[in-house]
């Protein structure tokens, strides 16, 4: 399996040869073009005679003088895209340079003229910025992806501040055609673009939002959409608010959830008071609130019966009520593992953790359980007696409890091989 590295050496060398740009290297990716760069440099240390004064890098004739008084290059034919591609990654700045006046009319050579918008070299760069100002905004589009990984460079602002003017101005479809693009920033772009512009309907936002693998973009298209909605309509609610609040993300459920006040639907927000998230349970508490109920008479009843909904343990623990730490921390006990997790969980909440409460649930079966009897126990594990903890790290013990020993041994200092014994 052949590096990155390996690569834009064998393009290089390729190209050297005088194999095409299409056959050399994979055009589309913006990695290849950064490796070329790179790469060309590379071969220069490496094989000089490629780059000597005198020659182009593919071996054909051109007049340098760099003793001149201003020294010139000078090709003696039309130098092809293969021949140009290496000259503008040239080691010296003055072939580069001399190179990109070769440039104009030639796409398969752009994606080099935006590298060279970020050069060390102020004359080649000037020159390339001249060149990229004249692109038709097609083209700059087409090369989003490498546009703005050149941005992150030191100098390289001015093309991605040219390509988002153009996509900013420029015909919809030209900035709605990045928006499926495989390159995280270049979606980002698209998207952010998008939603200044308007240009996606608010159904479109919400599904986008609820599906989207991206948070950046997640939240870009969430707060659109929600910044649609109006007052009691049903449409809108199917449209915008039903695939945010059905979404697997929890950041997009939680816009979803804070916008039903928006919507004037406070009272949807109680199925939410159980979420697996505690950033949408806490928006659901706030909704209702704002909405003039009480969440916490809510969670009472809930966890009269939580073995459906288990998450109101921790969500009664929440609302931060001292006098409701006796019924979640009866629920510790329950025969649901979710519950009795959540129960602990929803103890620390109240702050009303009890040592000897929670120290049986170090020998439970569900991990889950373990992993919240531990967390609750950290700040008092000099309470914890050393003897239980070395019993929890037998061979034979699960290895969420010997993890959860160990947890607790070593914020008493006590650590000393146990991990060993994992």
């Amino acid at each position: 399996m052949l590096t990155s590295e390996d690569k834009s050496t064998e393009a290089v060398t390729l190209l050297a040869a005088g194999v095409a740009l299409g056959k050399a290297l994979d055009v589309t990716d913006p990695e290849s073009w950064i490796g070329l760069d790179f790469g060309v440099r590379k071969l220069a240390w490496q094989r000089p005679e490629l780059f000597h004064s005198n020659a182009s890098p593919s071996g054909r004739r051109l007049s340098w003088d760099p003793n001149a008084a201003l020294p010139t290059v000078t090709w003696h034919h039309r130098p092809g895209d293969t021949e140009l591609a290496l000259a503008l990654c040239h080691p010296d700045g003055r072939i580069r340079e001399a190179a990109l006046d070769h440039t104009e009319g030639r796409p398969a050579l752009l994606a080099l003229v935006v590298i060279r918008c970020a050069d060390w070299a102020r004359p080649v760069r000037e020159r390339a910025r001249v060149l990229l100002s004249e692109t038709p905004p097609h083209r700059l589009a087409a090369h989003a992806a490498l546009t703005l990984r050149i941005g992150r460079r030191p100098r390289g602002g001015f093309a991605q501040e040219l390509l988002t003017g153009a996509l900013r101005s420029g015909p919809a479809p030209q900035a709605e055609a990045l928006l499926d693009n495989g390159d995280r920033s270049t979606a980002r772009l698209a998207y952010r673009i998008a939603v200044e512009r308007r240009l996606l309907p608010a159904a479109r936002l919400a599904q986008t939002a609820a599906r989207h693998r991206d948070i950046v973009v997640q939240d870009l298209c969430a707060e659109a959409a929600v910044a649609t909605l109006g007052k009691g309509n049903s449409e809108e609610f199917s449209e915008v608010l039903v695939p945010l609040l059905g979404s697997r993300q929890p950041r997009v459920r939680s816009a979803g959830v804070t916008a039903l006040r928006r919507a004037g639907r406070h009272a949807d927000a109680e199925p939410y008071l159980t979420d697996r998230s505690a950033v949408v349970r806490a928006c659901a508490q706030w909704v209702l609130r704002q909405g003039g109920t009480d969440p916490a008479p809510l969670y009472r009843a809930l966890c009269a019966d939580p073995a459906a909904r288990p998450a109101a343990a921790v969500g009664l623990g929440e609302c931060r009520v001292p006098e409701d730490a006796a019924l979640v921390r009866a629920l510790l006990t329950h025969p649901v593992p979710g519950v009795r997790a959540c129960a602990v969980a929803g103890l620390r909440a109240l702050e009303a953790v009890h040592v000897d409460d929670i120290r049986p649930l170090l020998d439970d079966p569900s991990a889950a359980v373990v992993r919240q009897a531990t967390a609750a126990l950290l700040p008092w594990a000099g309470n914890v007696p050393q003897e239980l903890l070395r019993r929890l790290l037998a061979e034979g013990r699960p290895r969420h409890q010997r993890i959860a020993a160990v947890r607790l041994l070593r914020a008493v200092g006590a650590h000393a091989g146990v991990a060993r014994q994992l």
